[in-house]
């Protein structure tokens, strides 16, 4: 055998050798967990719709993938989520008070909940902590925008393309169903429904049936006390224990089941560095339960996707930019929107015929379609509000315009939001007329128990923009000024989107993702 032969056959050996024990000599390497410093082609920051979307895509193309989480993977902790009406550890990020929009009386210990509130002068943000991101705390309402909405914000998208395609690829991944009707007629828990819906009926507004990610035939059976209670058992903003598709058993789950995803939970990272070579430094605190830093970390990546939530990418791109000028877009920031959130509600609905009903599904199902309205558009959420007993209640989550954005800035080691009550002065103008014109069909008062003079505009769940598509990044959502980095949120929404956004979001990221791939961004 000749020198070359020889060679060709050890390098052959060599390989089979290591092929064979790869398996063993991973299992002697220490743990990602275990390790400060840390070397991955791939890294996915957040664990939200976007995140999920881009993990999934990514992995079934065969690319190892880590992603970060600041919050806790509920799902190997466990740890029950709480109900609200008994508040627990899961009910607030590092809190010593509950922090729902409303009765706040409860006292807690500091854990690493799934629900968090990020305080501003004029609005309150609330975001979701934990693998699933704020899919573990909304109510699930999975809404396709209208076509000549999604148009108008995104004129530059083939809407076509996206209503025949990207949708039905999201509602299919995501789980969506809707409740039968004849349950719903029947079900003493969706009382607060029929109500809601019949006095707009009476008021002269159309309603609609609305989709959710909530297993309805889980719903079902949960109501014959087949299974475990959860919609039923007030669980929602702050976790369902069963019956809720979040994403940690949808994409998230089929992403792990490739083998090519480690999900790393408790890591927030706090700056963001770009290197000579074009690759990214990640400054990193893995935490503990009570939020005390167990470890300052150091990852390194050649291809980095943010999707932190709006106002999580927001802070990493600033907070970097302020510390080591990070390089960003002299649009990141604006076009930033409250998605017309505004609350609202009725008090003494229906007081002498048993109000909205004393058992009260969290899973909400109905909503008020007024958004053909010339003068007063708007999309409302007919919301529960389980107490435990009857309040004579109805609760509203309308969803409008915004025609004047704001904007997000940051100083002083925080972040800043242009945003004030002439931001949702036609949001109040729509509050305002719909309850007027419910409470003279129907009788009733506004809310003044839960909201100032019956409006909520502050109250926020719907963060959106700052880092638009087609602006901030390119038409795939690439951030401008650089080659490896991109952003695949909700920030990408120019501040609305006229309905629940996180179907919007998971299409958009899709949309982002075939392209992405297609252009072998990832290679």
């Amino acid at each position: 055998m000749n020198r070359k032969e020889f060679l060709k056959s050890s390098a052959l050996a060599i390989g089979g050798f290591y092929f064979l024990h790869s398996n063993l000599l991973q299992a002697m390497q220490p743990q990602l967990r275990d390790q400060k410093e840390i070397d991955a082609p791939i890294i996915i920051i957040g664990s939200g719709y976007g995140g999920a979307v881009s993990a999934l895509r990514l992995c079934e193309a065969g690319k190892k993938v880590i992603m970060l989480e600041m919050g806790l993977n509920w799902g190997k902790s466990n740890l029950p989520y709480s109900n609200l009406l008994k508040p627990g550890q899961s009910s607030a990020w590092l809190k010593t008070k509950s922090i729902a929009p409303f009765l706040n009386i409860f006292s807690l210990k500091p854990f690493t909940g799934v629900l968090d509130r990020l305080d501003f002068e004029h609005i309150n943000i609330w975001i979701g902590r934990g693998v699933g991101g704020g899919s573990l705390v909304n109510g699930g309402m999975a809404v396709t925008p209208k076509e000549s909405y999604f148009k108008e914000i995104f004129p530059d998208l083939d809407a076509q393309k996206f209503y025949s395609f990207y949708f039905p690829l999201a509602r299919k991944e995501l789980k969506v169903n809707v409740i039968d009707e004849q349950f719903l007629q029947d079900c003493p828990f969706y009382k607060f429904t029929r109500v809601g819906e019949g006095e707009a009926h009476k008021a002269g507004f159309k309603t609609m049936r609305v989709p959710n990610v909530y297993d309805f035939d889980y719903m079902e059976k949960e109501y014959k006390n087949e299974v475990p209670r959860s919609a039923f058992n007030t669980e929602v903003i702050y976790g369902n224990n069963h019956g809720k598709n979040s994403l940690d058993k949808t994409y998230l789950q089929k992403a792990l089941d490739t083998g090519n995803l480690e999900i790393l939970d408790l890591h927030s990272v706090d700056i963001i560095k770009l290197n000579n070579d074009k690759t990214y430094t990640l400054n990193v605190q893995q935490i503990d339960t009570a939020g005390k830093t167990v470890a300052d970390k150091v990852f390194h990546c050649k291809k980095l996707i943010l999707a932190a939530g709006t106002m999580g990418t927001l802070k990493l791109l600033l907070h970097s930019h302020a510390v080591n000028n990070f390089p960003i877009n002299e649009s990141i920031g604006k076009n930033w929107g409250n998605n017309g959130n505004f609350m609202t509600g009725r008090n003494w609905v229906k007081p002498l015929s048993g109000g909205t009903g004393a058992k009260q599904s969290t899973i909400p199902v109905g909503g008020v379609d007024n958004w053909d309205d010339p003068d007063h558009p708007f999309f409302a959420e007919i919301a529960p509000l389980p107490m435990g007993m009857d309040v004579a209640t109805a609760l509203y989550l309308q969803i409008n315009r915004v025609d004047k954005k704001g904007s997000v800035s940051y100083s002083n080691n925080q972040l800043t939001i242009d945003w004030d009550e002439s931001n949702t002065k036609k949001m109040r103008e729509n509050a305002d007329y719909f309850i007027k014109k419910m409470n003279k069909a129907n009788g009733g008062t506004r809310a003044h128990l839960l909201f100032n003079n019956g409006f909520g505009a502050n109250i926020c769940y719907h963060p959106l923009g700052g880092c638009v598509l087609g602006e901030a990044t390119n038409a795939f959502g690439k951030l401008k000024n650089h080659d490896n980095l991109f952003v695949l949120d909700g920030s990408l929404i120019p501040g609305t989107i006229g309905v629940n956004p996180f179907v919007t979001i998971t299409a958009i990221t899709e949309y982002c993702m075939d392209n992405l791939m297609k252009q072998n961004e990832f290679a």
